[in-house]
């Protein structure tokens, strides 16, 4: 059975830094979902319960027997056992996307301390100005190619409470009971991917930036597709 790809994007940024691939996936003839993780409307931090609750709430139209491959970017990747554990479907397989890894013993902190350090001066309020305001225009402007595609990943940012990097996300036991890979764009997650490697899963390497699925998403829809094939091999 063909699986349905559920690609969830960072809480920091928004689903638009998925759709590329999404419809490289559809074109393709895979079926695809992309959960939104934004609630504008209610104002409602992406805490994780809530997380896991979107994720569900999105695949509720999904038939039970359907076979899931969960795609997670970034900080989304903290989230991943959580949404596992949350989900009625078979999941057959998990894919990091330049992602951070959940802790092998849980609970897993969103932020270090040092990185706290460098978000408390910049919260007002207690809340964050968007995640690409947090760094110069230097480390911003390589990870888009088109103005278009850039302005919507900007406006549909969340502007986080301080309060989110602070929670701790639950790991529950057997979240890993599927073949798990990771697909590395590049530092610093260079890191992340070498973790993976000792945990035994698969891992491939396509160079880019951090959101390099939104410059390349037909090369990150086959990187995709392969890895979510290829089982538990290691690379």
């Amino acid at each position: 059975m063909q699986p349905i790809f559920v690609l969830v994007h960072s809480p920091s940024v928004g689903p638009s830094t998925w759709r590329p691939v999404a419809e490289q996936l559809g074109a393709k003839g895979f079926q695809v979902r992309v959960p939104s993780l934004l609630d504008v409307a209610a104002g409602a931090p992406p805490f994780w319960p809530r997380v896991v609750d979107a994720v569900r709430d999105d695949l509720r139209e999904v038939p039970a027997a359907s076979h899931l491959t969960l795609v997670v970017h970034s900080n989304a990747g903290l989230f991943l056992p959580a949404i596992r554990s949350g989900l009625d479907h078979p999941v057959t397989g998990s894919i990091f996307v330049d992602a951070a890894l959940p802790a092998r013993v849980g609970p897993t902190p969103v932020a270090t301390p040092e990185f706290m350090e460098f978000l408390r001066p910049m919260a007002v309020d207690g809340r964050l100005p968007r995640w690409t305001d947090w760094w110069d225009e230097a480390d911003i402007a390589p990870m888009f190619d088109d103005p278009a595609m850039r302005q919507t990943v900007i406006e549909e940012q969340p502007a986080l409470p301080l309060s989110y990097y602070e929670q701790h996300i639950p790991v529950p036991e057997g979240w890993d009971d599927h073949p798990c890979s990771y697909l590395l764009f590049g530092p610093p997650y260079d890191t992340q991917a070498a973790d993976a490697r000792e945990r035994g899963w698969r891992v491939a390497h396509l160079p880019g930036e951090h959101l390099h699925q939104i410059v390349d998403p037909s090369g990150t829809a086959r990187h995709l597709i392969e890895l979510a094939s290829t089982g538990d091999a290691t690379a």
